[in-house]
């Protein structure tokens, strides 16, 4: 093989196109006979398929690199050099090579656009470092790609920095809730994000988590909390001041907190609902504003309200035009068929605020 490989290389400087294309694949098919090369043969190797491939045309470069790319060691240099090709020739080369480092798909990522982002992210296995790259440096739809991939590993950062995106861009939403590496108490962080179909993922999910992972996670979260929850409403101190008092004399009652919210005494509410609930003032605030039904339902059933009291609710947060007697069925159907178990689960990720405030506090 090694005077074989010498006379092709002699007729590497063959002026003739078409002659040098020959060359190369029959260079290439005698990389590809026997079962390994020694280091001065894949030496061999690399110089002359460098040195035919440079002056061929792109569909010869594709022929190459998807031959090369199913190999279990083909020569670096070529390799890397296919791999900063035209997404054509380089897209075999970066979702299945084994030649390239991890600092070679470092490179592509922070210096080529989308499409060899997108090939990095449908490898086998992309490890963390390059997965953070390309969550740094990729658009949505990239981002979309290496999430749906479970054998790339991302980072807690680079998790949470797709969860950011992801508050921005409906599209990620699914992908992002599907993720099984996706750390619990970022999945929950979505609840708030997705719509019901992903909400009750998510609800299945948490019923699934063991007890020690649900506890690394809730630790985890409390790092994150509270960063985007925003100022309190002008009234919040006297509101507090005012439900102490009533806590005080033992007016802390499901029939006071329906009172508060039919008198549109709405922070006072929102104060008496996060204590008596034990979640925090922002968490219950985004319900509210956003009449996020569901998230209440969750709530109240941990809370062990009865479905009275959560159907009060729905019938006062619902607008005249939301159809609210065919919605408060609808969601007194919900809150009936929600095990209290599962609310727990959720709600102990909502109260993460809760208890960071606590000790923010303290």
């Amino acid at each position: 093989m090694q005077s074989k490989l010498h006379d092709l290389i002699a007729l590497a400087d063959e002026p003739s196109s078409a002659r040098r294309r020959e060359l190369l694949r029959g260079v290439t098919d005698l990389f590809f006979t026997g079962d390994s090369h020694d280091p001065v043969q894949m030496g061999l190797f690399d110089d002359v398929m460098s040195q035919l491939a440079g002056d061929m045309e792109e569909a010869v470069r594709i022929e190459l690199a998807e031959r090369l790319s199913q190999a279990p060691a083909a020569p670096r240099g070529i390799s890397r050099t296919l791999a900063k090709d035209s997404i054509a020739v380089a897209q075999p080369i970066l979702k299945n090579s084994s030649s390239l480092s991890e600092n070679d798909l470092l490179e592509v990522a922070r210096t080529r656009g989308q499409d060899h982002l997108r090939a990095i992210s449908q490898r086998t296995r992309v490890p963390s470092a390059v997965s953070d790259a390309i969550v740094q440096h990729g658009d949505d739809t990239t981002l979309g790609v290496l999430l749906r991939n479970e054998g790339a590993v991302l980072s807690r950062q680079a998790h949470e920095a797709v969860v950011d995106r992801a508050a921005a861009n409906p599209a990620l939403h699914e992908a992002v809730v599907d993720r099984h590496g996706l750390p619990v108490d970022l999945l929950n962080e979505m609840y708030f994000m997705v719509e019901a179909r992903l909400r009750e993922r998510i609800m299945a999910k948490n019923a699934d988590v063991d007890p020690a992972t649900l506890e690394a996670a809730l630790d985890a979260g409390r790092k994150r909390v509270a960063a985007g929850d925003g100022a309190l409403p002008a009234d919040h101190a006297q509101a507090e001041h005012e439900f102490r008092a009533i806590k005080a004399r033992g007016g802390a009652t499901a029939a006071a907190l329906a009172a508060m919210l039919r008198a549109k005494n709405t922070t006072l509410f929102l104060v008496a609902l996060a204590d008596m609930a034990d979640i925090d003032f922002h968490t219950a605030r985004h319900i509210l504003e956003r009449h996020e039904l569901d998230a209440l339902a969750v709530v109240c059933k941990a809370a062990d309200f009865d479905r009275a009291l959560f159907l009060t609710f729905a019938l006062l947060i619902l607008e005249p035009s939301d159809d609210v007697m065919g919605k408060a069925k609808a969601y007194g159907e919900l809150y009936g068929a929600l095990p209290r178990e599962a609310a727990l689960r959720t709600i102990r990720f909502w109260r993460l605020r809760r208890q960071t405030g606590d000790v923010a506090a303290a």
